[in-house]
């Protein structure tokens, strides 16, 4: 869940993101994986960069993000105890997005008259096979394998609410080391998100976010695991300006409905540090 997501900002900022967050309860880093009866305690660090961009005219943003995990969990694995304790890096993620309408490429100056109406925009996120991964292991930090997940966004502002929705898709190549030398095969994942934003004043924004995402069953060398996914997840963030420099950005989230995995509580911190168009 991410609100603000299609925002317009000025061109040439930078941002640098240092991140944690601690989710607990029933909760793999794959859910579609054969693990039941999960209880899990998964600490994670994310470090990011993004810079805004010019894109024929419109804004638009790059990112590049580095997670880092420790977990520590109990379950059956196909139907047997086991326990885990395992650290590493995650899969190296980047998301282009751009605001294809409304969100004019602006420089600070001009960014001070700016006032948003209606945002409509589009982003990709890719992520690559970087992060740990033991073909012997059935749980890792990585995932041995490339996503992609186009994405479309609209934004609206009513006075100071902004109502926000996306609907996306990610698609995975296979992965051909699972358990050994198995192919593990993912239909795509549908998703829609919806945010309602309440902005206090220019530094003070708080927001009200659900998702909903079906699809992603896996099979192993051609079997059905019969394992859809069609959960939804509700979560509340908070972001607070500490000066023209820095911010910070709380957030919080948990499973609703869940059909397979992903019934977990999440909560999280994020540090924002920007420098730029001559701020």
């Amino acid at each position: 869940m991410d609100p603000r997501a299609y925002a317009n900002v000025p061109v040439g900022l930078n941002f640098l993101l240092a991140g944690y967050a601690y989710s607990w309860g029933d909760v793999v880093l794959d859910p579609s994986l054969p693990v039941t009866n999960a209880s899990a305690k998964v600490n994670m660090g994310t470090l990011g960069y993004v810079r805004s961009l010019d894109f024929w005219g419109e804004s638009g943003t790059l990112a590049l993000v580095l997670p880092y995990a420790s977990v520590s969990a109990l379950g059956d694995v196909e139907g047997q105890p086991a326990s885990i304790v395992r650290s590493g890096y995650g899969d190296l993620a980047l998301r282009m997005s751009v605001n294809l309408v409304g969100a004019p490429a602006l420089s600070l100056p001009a960014y001070r008259d700016y006032r948003q109406d209606v945002i409509v925009g589009a982003s990709l996120l890719v992520t690559a096979p970087t992060g740990q991964y033991y073909p012997d292991k059935l749980v890792n930090i990585g995932t041995n394998r490339w996503s992609f997940k186009p994405e479309v966004g609209v934004s609206k502002a009513l006075g100071s609410w902004t109502l926000e929705g996306a609907l996306g898709v990610t698609v995975f190549t296979d992965n051909d080391q699972f358990a050994g030398s198995n192919v593990r095969h993912q239909d795509p994942l549908y998703a829609a998100q919806a945010h309602l934003i309440y902005n206090f004043n220019p530094a003070l924004w708080v927001a009200l976010d659900t998702t909903y995402y079906t699809g992603g069953s896996t099979s192993i060398n051609g079997i059905d695991k019969a394992d859809r996914q069609q959960n939804w997840r509700w979560g509340a963030a908070a972001s607070q300006a500490l000066d023209r420099y820095n911010s910070l950005k709380f957030s919080f989230g948990t499973g609703a409905t869940v059909r397979a995995g992903t019934k977990f509580d999440t909560v999280g911190i994020v540090w924002q540090v920007r420098w730029g168009a001559g701020l």
